[in-house]
């Protein structure tokens, strides 16, 4: 027989070896109890003695060291046996425990329906009552937004996701990106670790997730409602000239951007990458302050790899349509595309860029005007002012330059873009 059949065996049928231990234990400890006693013809009657006869001197008695060395060595034996025994019965249960854990995570539900709130602002009983009377505001390519009056005059913004169309998406995938299960399970454990991630952001530049609504074929986020509307919104008001926006509350804007994108990259742990930044997800509170929205909310849709062609593809990094592999420099230009815009006036998706003059798009036209030394002449005339402004704006020109390079080795960090931004007033 081979040298490992004996233990194969063993190991097919657990009950077999449990019955020969428990039989040599038993057979160890029924050992004949005389062993401890010498035997009766060792020592043979002594003949009748006078009294007067001398004893003669205790000797050593052999048979009992023997039968004491005996006894030890069953103890020992009997030792190792209950020990084995034990160590057998504990990893029998151990393995139990294990398969028993694995069965209960296979049929644990990947994502909490909810509704969960991670906030006691909103009680998820009047956000589940409340629901179907949310009001449209807008549709996206990833889904709709709404707004929601709840129970104690506080109204939230809601974006509902369209799980159903995501997943007709993934049926049919686009040339960048392979096709591939966005129904499993493994992917809702992933969106709901991705939803509690973005709960626990905290940052007056970012807009975390204060609840949710899981549905059978669609999945509700909750944010809070900014009246103050988008970036986009603001910079279509500012073309028609219906609002005047200086140099100083853009750059206030870029500089509230950048360090959103700091949080998101370097202070939250696992680091978050927003997916989806352009002016439309840049939300301005009151004293225009930038608030980011949507923030990861591409990877919850979409198997954890962004879709370009799904994503605001103008503010889309390059590499993205090679690769469909989005890193934080993927937001690094998507920023840059928008202090380009802040710094233009100019809408990305213009006819002019389309054109000769235009160069094919916003960002090569940048580089352009820096090559033939005109960056003046791509500023906003309704900002060029005083010289001092100027020279900060082609400044941020620059900076929106080096954000747009193609390569992505060659771009700043968004911890470099804060330290730049903040060195303007420097210059």
């Amino acid at each position: 027989m081979a040298p490992g059949a004996g233990t194969a065996a063993a190991t097919k049928n657990p009950t077999k070896t449990l019955a020969a231990i428990l039989l040599l234990v038993l057979l160890l400890a029924d050992l004949p109890l005389c062993a401890s006693q010498p035997p009766l013809h060792s020592q043979p009657l002594p003949a009748t003695q006078s009294p007067a006869a001398p004893l003669p001197p205790p000797q050593p008695s052999a048979p009992h060291a023997r039968a004491g060395g005996a006894a030890r060595l069953r103890r020992i034996a009997l030792g190792v046996l209950l020990g084995s025994l034990a160590g057998f019965l504990l990893s029998l249960a151990f393995l139990y425990a294990i398969r028993v854990a694995v069965l209960h995570a296979g049929n644990a539900p990947a994502v909490a329906r909810g509704p969960v709130s991670f906030t006691p602002q909103i009680s998820p009983k009047s956000l589940q009552g409340a629901l179907p009377s949310a009001r449209p505001l807008a549709r996206g390519p990833r889904g709709t937004y709404h707004k929601l009056d709840l129970d104690g005059d506080l109204t939230v913004a809601v974006k509902v996701l369209d799980l159903a169309a995501a997943s007709r998406a993934e049926a049919s995938p686009s040339p960048s990106r392979p096709a591939n299960g966005s129904n499993s399970k493994s992917d809702m454990r992933r969106v709901q670790r991705q939803l509690e991630l973005l709960a626990r952001v905290r940052h007056l530049n970012v807009m975390s997730l204060k609840a949710y609504v899981r549905d059978a074929d669609r999945l509700s986020l909750v944010y809070d409602f900014v009246p103050g509307g988008s970036l986009e919104d603001v910079m279509k008001r500012v073309r028609s000239q219906q609002v005047s926006l200086s140099w100083d509350t853009r750059n206030r804007i870029a500089a509230g951007v950048a360090k959103g994108l700091r949080h998101l990259h370097f202070e939250c742990n696992p680091r978050i990458l927003h997916c989806n930044l352009k002016p439309s997800n840049v939300m301005l509170e009151e004293g225009f302050e930038p608030v980011l929205a949507d923030c990861g909310v591409a990877r919850l849709i979409d198997s954890g790899s962004p879709d370009p062609q799904s994503s605001g593809s103008l503010y889309t990094a390059p590499e993205c349509y090679q690769s469909s592999r989005y890193t934080d420099k993927c937001d690094v230009y998507a920023f840059g595309m928008i202090l380009g815009v802040l710094l233009t006036g100019k809408d990305p998706s213009d006819p002019f860029f389309s054109g000769e003059s235009g160069r094919g798009s916003l960002a090569r036209w940048l580089r352009h005007m820096q090559h033939s030394g005109d960056m003046k002449e791509a500023l906003d005339s309704s900002i060029v002012g005083e010289e001092v402004d100027e020279e900060e704006m082609v400044m941020a020109i620059r900076i929106a330059i080096v954000c747009l390079s193609e390569l992505p080795a060659d771009r700043p960090s968004s911890d470099e873009l804060v330290a730049m931004l903040a060195q303007l007033h420097s210059f």
